[in-house]
């Protein structure tokens, strides 16, 4: 079997072996060479090459008057050729023969200007000879090998410089390189002997979307088991999930375990310069699926060429993107059969697709990948953290549960920033304060102590994570507090980290608190200061979010009602303005800003009554720059309500997330 397994990758070996010479130019040199040979064989072969230029003093006064002209020739009535005796003496080397040529050269050459005038001086230069001794002057119309170059070699470089760009053109994919193959398809092949490394035990969480992904597999491996039941393989998987979630790793991981030919192209490499381009490559691309059948196609951002014909008006409109995309949904599910030929995609903008891309018997199975769960993002670090060198104390369940909200990709950052860390610090293991780090740096950025802050400021900034941190401590419905920092981090100045609970539904009185928790800053300062400032920008802005959310989507308010204006389909967006009558409008508006004030005033309540707190905290703050959760607790005292089991149990603030920033 060793022996088998040899020879059948020697012969693949010979089988990739170029056809072109070493470096890839194939016959180019020789052209190159030959078109040096003609342009030396022109100039050499040129009669003039050699001939020195003279005045007429020098041909008047030592060649006439020494008689060793022998004859003159006047070329396009330009310039005159002047021809020596070889009975004067004149040395035999002196006469200029060309390189590739027998002919007599030429042994001067003189510009004449006009040629009326360059006779009448040699006439007068000549009285005194006899009529024998005269040289007879002879005319002749040619046309230079240099004068044909001229207008040739430009027109010869931009033929060479476009056959150049559409050699570039043609190399993708692996399809030659003629411009004649800018029309095929640049889908990489994977085959069984050139199988992605990625399978799906590297795929971590997304358990339904494995399933549904290895049952297509299993139908290429074993089509009789469902085939026997009259059941149909699937002709279309579409992927669909945030950025992240793991959909481009799903399609690799079928390309590892799939025994068949797997094509992957992205969406983008339809588009062309060329009209009609995207067509042909669509078509090629199904043909040699077809010549592989059974085979796998992925088109990985299929929004690209899959967006919904005529959305967004005729301000948009791509004649070469939607007859892209009518040859697509063609191979799809056309006239023409397409059996054995399966078609992944990936997208995390399903809203924008064509309807008619989506529909059964094209993308039979629309697979949603969510951001992961606790025990998914568990799952997750064990995969991210296997070529890791770890310290006994890393804790992947500390990591999980305190990482709500990251995906898959996330999460493979901040091992990789972890590892990055310890390795400069010149440790040997990647310890647990290594992610801690590496995950604040993350998500709030890398700390800037040297910025420089002037202490009334600084003494601002204190009293406004404060104000954030006392709110959110008295209010049950807030997220659990961990950490209080005024260290500068990104582009904030300060930042109140919180533990978020997993919901799947937030309530009124929920929405209410969150929107206190991001107004007690600002309220914070008024209290204090009698003043308030710029730094509540962001919490400013995701207050009026929430408060317009809930009274125009969610129909959280009394006097609007249960109505929604939210469009999930998007087919509002053409619509020039609003859903809803300016009445409503002002309504709205109105219901919103109640929201927001009747949040402030509760919020400036709590601060009131707890100011003593609100001044110990920022002082607090004013010493150390952080505050962690059992200063925290020094300060205001042991929360009442009912805490999250994680952050009593991981009492390390460093991997809550931001909240606020300022």
């Amino acid at each position: 079997m060793k022996q088998q397994s040899n020879k059948k990758d020697t012969g693949t070996s010979k089988e990739q072996k170029p056809n072109t010479p070493s470096g890839g130019y194939g016959f180019n040199w020789i052209y190159l060479v030959l078109f040096g040979f003609l342009i030396a064989f022109s100039f050499f072969s040129n009669p003039i090459s050699g001939s020195k230029e003279i005045s007429w003093s020098f041909l008047q006064d030592s060649l006439l008057t020494k008689r060793e002209v022998s004859k003159i020739i006047v070329v396009n009535r330009e310039f005159a050729e002047i021809y020596i005796k070889n009975s004067t003496g004149v040395d035999s080397k002196d006469t200029n023969k060309s390189l590739f040529s027998t002919v007599e050269s030429p042994k001067y050459r003189m510009t004449i200007g006009s040629v009326e005038n360059f006779e009448n001086k040699l006439e007068k230069a000549q009285n005194s000879f006899s009529s024998a001794d005269k040289i007879a002057i002879q005319y002749q119309n040619r046309t230079s090998w240099f004068t044909t170059i001229s207008w040739i070699l430009p027109i010869a470089v931009l033929i060479l410089f476009w056959l150049f760009m559409f050699k570039r053109m043609g190399n993708g994919g692996g399809m030659g390189n003629s411009m004649f193959n800018i029309g095929k398809s640049t889908a990489k092949l994977v085959e069984k002997d050139t199988r992605s490394s990625v399978t799906f035990k590297d795929v971590a969480g997304l358990k339904e979307a494995k399933v549904e992904v290895m049952e297509v597999v299993d139908f290429l491996k074993n089509p009789e088991t469902y085939t026997k039941l009259g059941a149909k393989i699937p002709k279309g998987v579409m992927l669909v999930g945030p950025p992240g979630t793991g959909k481009t790793l799903i399609a690799k991981a079928v390309a590892g375990e799939a025994q068949v030919p797997f094509f992957s192209m992205s969406g983008s490499e339809f588009v062309e310069m060329f009209v009609g381009v995207g067509a042909s490559r669509v078509r090629d691309l199904f043909k040699r699926a077809k010549e592989k059948t059974p085979s796998i196609i992925f088109i990985d951002e299929i929004d690209a060429v899959g967006r919904s014909r005529g959305k967004g008006g005729a301000f948009q409109t791509n004649d070469e993107r939607e007859s892209t995309l009518n040859q697509l949904l063609t191979e799809l599910d056309g006239f023409g059969a397409n059996t054995g030929v399966i078609v992944l995609a990936a997208t995390n903008r399903p809203d924008v697709l064509d309807k008619a891309l989506l529909r059964p018997g094209r993308f039979d199975r629309h697979i949603y990948l969510e951001l992961p769960t606790k025990e998914e993002r568990e799952e997750i670090f064990k995969v991210h953290l296997r070529p890791l060198k770890l310290a006994k104390d890393v804790d992947t369940l500390a990591l999980a549960k305190l990482s709500p909200g990251f995906s898959g990709a996330d999460i493979a950052n901040i091992c990789n920033e972890a590892a990055l860390i310890a390795a400069r610090k010149k440790e040997k293991l990647v310890h647990q304060h290594d992610f801690m780090e590496a995950r604040d740096r993350i998500v709030g950025g890398m700390e800037r102590k040297s910025k420089i802050i002037s202490p009334k400021e600084k003494e601002t900034v204190a009293h406004h994570e404060a104000g954030h941190a006392v709110v959110s401590w008295y209010l049950k419905n807030v997220d659990s507090l961990v950490k209080v920092s005024i260290i500068p981090r990104g582009k904030s100045l300060g930042a109140a980290w919180y533990l978020p609970e997993e919901r799947q539904i937030v309530t009124k009185t929920q929405f209410i608190d969150q929107m206190c928790a991001s107004l007690g800053g600002r309220a914070a300062e008024e209290i204090i200061f009698d003043e308030i400032s710029s730094g509540a920008l962001d919490d400013l802005e995701k207050a009026t979010k929430q408060a317009y959310a809930m009274v125009s989507y969610y129909g959280l308010d009394k006097k609007i009602g249960p109505m929604s204006f939210y469009d999930s389909s998007g087919q509002n967006d053409r619509i020039i303005g609003k859903p809803y009558s300016e009445s409503m409008a002002q309504l709205i508006d109105k219901e919103a800003q109640a929201l927001i004030l009747m949040a402030y005033e509760k919020t400036k309540t709590v601060l009131v009554e707890h100011r003593d707190e609100l001044e110990k905290l920022a002082q607090h703050l004013l010493k150390n720059e952080v505050a962690e959760k059992k200063d925290l607790e020094a300060i205001l005292g042991k929360r009442i309500e009912s805490v999250s089991e994680d952050a009593d149990k991981y009492d390390d603030t460093q991997l809550s997330i931001i909240y606020n920033k300022e």
